[in-house]
């Protein structure tokens, strides 16, 4: 039996978008984070014992790759060789090979070339693994090489595809390189498709099993919940994909039902569901309130409370960060046509008079009125609020 890790998009050094206003201790962990998932990868791979470990493309952010990355690569790399574990990579285009990089990597890791090429390796047990892939040469080129991938005929030892590209179905809105349909894939008769560009994990198909890794650490907050890498075990019948996590960080858009936007109240419930995610990882949140009721947050509060909840997790390693709160207010309609009202009267004074001189006009309204000297602006268009939201309940 076979037993392989299939990862992609690793992205190392790549930036993390609009975080200038967290706090350093956040900021650390986060420009760490994609490192400390790649360490978690190899620590499982020898824990485990793999045949080997495929890379499917985009292993480093072309326009930040450091020297840092390649050495701290390579250290990882050499941890696996020590176990006997071999690397197969592929570069995407995010990290084409003309980008001038001459890295030297240790020996048990083969990096495919401009060309579709074939690896041939033997797993512990004696199966014998076809690999079949090729790097980007370019950046900005439509790679598609698909038809140059050898069709297994033969129907010897367990065959492999790593391929860098788009699903021609996908719903994501991602640059199309090598874009690709199942038909595509399946006329090849490999037993395993091992893709990268999206970073969304997502399996294509069963037979043979097609999929999506992910990337491996989440980098914004269009890029949510769990990642990690596929570990693949099985034989040239059955193969099957169970996903690890391993990020340091999870970006997650979360909700909460709340039954009151008192500040006071808002602030401590919301304490009490950052320290249930505080128990299981480090959150960087967008979270919605969702509120059933007549009443609105003022800015101002709003402001104060997000400030609070964001202080509280300066200097704390395991942080849940509320990066944003947006309210949903049930009663949308209600909510709107009250803001409307008020808006419009309480910022118009000559239309505010107005409004009030044809109830005084009315001789069955104007003798339960107080002299119109007295009318306080404030008072009679909460009184005006109460008995609208009277109405718009019945």
């Amino acid at each position: 039996m076979v037993k392989f890790i299939h990862a992609a998009d690793l992205h190392l050094d790549s930036p993390f978008k609009s975080r200038s206003k967290m706090p350093s201790n956040i900021l650390e962990i986060l420009m760490t984070s994609t490192y400390k998932s790649v360490t978690r990868m190899i620590d499982f791979a020898i824990k485990e014992g793999v045949d080997f470990l495929l890379i499917s493309g985009d292993v480093f952010d072309q326009s930040n790759r450091s020297l840092k990355s390649e050495i701290f690569l390579k250290k990882e790399f050499n941890r696996l060789k020590e176990k006997g574990i071999f690397v197969y990579m592929i570069h995407g285009n995010h990290d084409p090979i003309s980008s001038g990089f001459k890295t030297t990597w240790p020996n048990n890791v083969s990096v495919f070339k401009e060309n579709v090429e074939t690896y041939e390796m033997l797993s512990s047990k004696g199966e014998r693994i076809y690999l079949h892939g090729f790097s980007y040469l370019l950046d900005e080129s439509y790679e598609n090489k698909l038809d140059e991938y050898p069709t297994n005929t033969d129907n010897r030892g367990i065959h492999i595809g790593m391929l860098h590209g788009t699903y021609a179905k996908t719903k994501y809105d991602a640059k199309r390189y090598t874009e690709f349909n199942l038909e595509a894939l399946n006329s090849k008769l490999y037993h395993y498709w091992a893709l990268g560009h999206i970073h969304i994990r997502s399996q294509l198909a069963d037979l043979p099993q097609v999929h999506y890794s992910g990337n491996i650490q989440g980098r914004h907050k269009n890029e949510t919940g769990e990642k990690g890498f596929l570990l693949v075990e099985g034989d040239d019948v059955s193969l099957s994909a169970n996903f690890v996590p391993v990020q340091e960080v999870v970006f997650e858009n979360l909700e909460l039902d709340t039954n009151s936007l008192r500040k006071e109240e808002l602030y401590q419930q919301i304490v009490e569901f950052k320290q249930s995610l505080r128990e299981k990882s480090k959150y960087i949140v967008n979270l919605q309130l969702n509120y059933d009721g007549e009443d609105e947050i003022s800015q101002s509060d709003y402001n104060e409370l997000i400030e609070l909840l964001q202080e509280d997790e300066v200097n704390i390693s395991e942080f849940v960060w509320i990066d944003n709160i947006n309210v949903s207010y049930n009663n949308e309609e209600q909510i709107a046509l009250l803001k409307d009202i008020k808006t419009s009267y309480s910022d118009n004074e000559e239309l505010f008079r107005s409004a009030v001189n044809t109830m005084y006009m009315d001789p069955n309204i104007n003798r339960y009125l107080p002299p119109i000297s007295e009318v306080s602006p404030g008072e009679l268009l909460k009184m005006g609020e109460d008995r609208l939201k009277m109405l718009m309940r019945k």
